[in-house]
């Protein structure tokens, strides 16, 4: 099954199969609000399913409007990180709560829930024969300008542990969805780095960066030298095929 796979912004990435579609980690739309673009504009008015994941509850991955989509596209299925409730921003009736190694399966998508270095999760997805990783706030955030060299090493050890849980069942994703960060100054490219050399992707997205296009894209040389494909996004709205 093709999948078509659309940049919205920030870490928001909408998938779409025919059969279903799929909205990850959304903070905004992608138009000149935050509600016009292609979610408002045309996602949630299709009959097909409709999948919302939410890696964790900072604002920048979680959006509470998210919830009122429900009324828009009742044939929804909301899946959030269980922080989302622990921290009162979602009731228990509103999704399926993940934690780290629990999983969520129905007959379209397995969900799989892995480790974060900051809040939450991240996800690994099975669908439509394809294996699909987003890293929500997984990464070597290291800060390594800013922080003692103590914290930066503690960090990273923090990411290396959660990446060699990640790598002992997953070896390859067809696209994987990862954060190169510029604020983390300029070695920013270590994590998403450490990510490949680890885990093979078909096709690398960058993510979590803002309106700054070009450090996001920067890092195209380095994945593609270990052979993955680079969607270089330079729009909200791009779309990539796999």
């Amino acid at each position: 099954m093709k999948m078509k796979i659309n940049y919205i912004y920030h870490s928001c990435f909408v998938i779409e199969t025919g059969d279903f579609s799929m909205i990850i980690d959304y903070f905004k739309d992608s138009g000149k609000t935050s509600d016009t673009g292609m979610i408002h504009d045309q996602i949630l008015h299709r009959p097909e399913k409709l999948y919302v994941l939410s890696s964790h509850v900072h604002s920048d991955h979680f959006n509470p409007e998210i919830l009122k989509w429900k009324e828009i596209h009742p044939d929804i299925q909301f899946i959030f990180s269980s922080d989302i409730r622990e921290e009162g921003k979602a009731k228990s009736s509103d999704a399926v709560f993940l934690k780290k190694y629990d999983v969520f399966s129905d007959e379209s998508i397995t969900v799989k829930a892995f480790g974060s270095t900051d809040a939450g999760i991240s996800f690994s997805i099975e669908a439509g024969g394809k294996k699909i990783f987003h890293a929500g706030d997984l990464n070597n955030w290291h800060w390594n300008e800013e922080a003692s060299p103590e914290y930066a090493k503690e960090a990273e050890l923090f990411f290396l542990k959660e990446l060699d849980d990640l790598h002992r069942e997953e070896k390859h994703f067809d696209v994987a969805m990862f954060p190169v960060d510029n604020r983390l100054g300029k070695d920013y490219m270590k994590g998403p780095r450490q990510f490949i050399d680890r885990i093979n992707a078909g096709l690398f997205l960058p993510m979590h960066f803002g309106e700054n296009y070009d450090e996001g894209n920067a890092f195209e040389p380095y994945a593609e030298s270990k052979g993955c494909r680079f969607g270089k996004i330079t729009c909200k709205g791009q779309s990539f095929t796999i």
